[in-house]
């Protein structure tokens, strides 16, 4: 007996100390960023490296903001990040309600061509992009930048698969009580899906906020960026500001993580939920 709690107290310390090196490996890149920008631009150019900075400066956080016009920039993403997330739970939705519970000639043919969008490298599809977008006289403001990211065909496969497992009867009690097949859908079929459709809010919103080749493509006016593309413009061709950029940079990943600490809950149930059904 003795021999059986000591093997679970080694394994439980050995299992603790695994994770906490995991935990120190993802905290790691923040805290470096934390301490490079209280750090002078003398002191990030050291060669061999500094870990903590001799002299405590936080006034990069208060440059970043006039070296860039930070503040629209914040806006741009956050106009981006909003647009393209709630366009795809809009349309995902209900594309991927009519391929899992509708029937119609050449639902499987539609939904395999479909689905051969994700065999299509997405920079390939930048060109006829910005050529649609210069045509409709999008180019520097922000529909330009979450127009072509309101479609997703991994969106609509990821939540054609929860429909999918959603019972027939409850579709059928609904339609003998009257109820249409957007009634159903949208009373019935869409909140029992709300942990598949928070995880594609979770993944589309860290997504859109990152993005930095379409906007860096349409957006060229400083002012019209978004903060992912903004921050390219602190590297130099000789010299790299790298305490505003580190400033920038930490201020910019603030607002993903609280997007992922309120849906945390939604995205890991989902993640169990697609495990245990098949």
């Amino acid at each position: 007996m003795p021999d059986t709690r000591t093997r679970g107290r080694a394994g439980s310390i050995a299992t603790h100390a695994v994770l906490s090196l995991g935990a120190l490996v993802m905290v790691f890149p923040f805290l470096w960023q934390l301490l490079t920008a209280l750090k002078t631009l003398a002191e990030t150019s050291r060669v061999p490296p500094t870990f903590l900075p001799d002299d405590w400066d936080p006034a990069s956080f208060d440059k970043v903001f006039t070296a860039l016009p930070f503040r629209d920039m914040l806006t741009n993403s956050l106009l981006n990040t909003v647009g393209r997330t709630l366009g795809q739970l809009v349309f995902c939705s209900l594309a991927a309600y009519a391929f899992a519970r509708l029937r119609f000639r050449g639902r499987n043919a539609l939904f395999a061509l479909f689905l051969s969008v994700l065999m299509v490298p997405s920079s390939l599809l930048v060109l006829p992009q910005y050529d649609i977008i210069q045509a409709l006289g999008l180019l520097n403001s922000a529909p330009a930048l979450f127009l072509p990211g309101m479609f997703s065909a991994f969106g609509t496969f990821m939540l054609r698969q929860f429909f999918l497992t959603l019972p027939a009867e409850l579709e059928e009690a609904a339609r003998i009580d009257g109820a249409g097949p957007f009634r159903i859908f949208w009373s019935i079929m869409l909140p029992l899906i709300r942990p598949a459709l928070a995880a594609l809010a979770v993944i589309t919103a860290m997504w859109s906020w990152n993005d930095l080749l379409w906007p860096l493509v349409v957006n060229t006016d400083p002012s019209t960026m978004p903060i992912s593309a903004g921050l390219t413009s602190l590297e130099g061709q000789f010299e790299t500001n790298y305490p505003i950029m580190m400033a920038g940079s930490l201020i910019a990943s603030l607002p993903m993580l609280l997007v992922y600490v309120f849906l945390q809950r939604y995205f890991v149930q989902s993640v169990a939920l697609s495990g245990s059904k098949s």
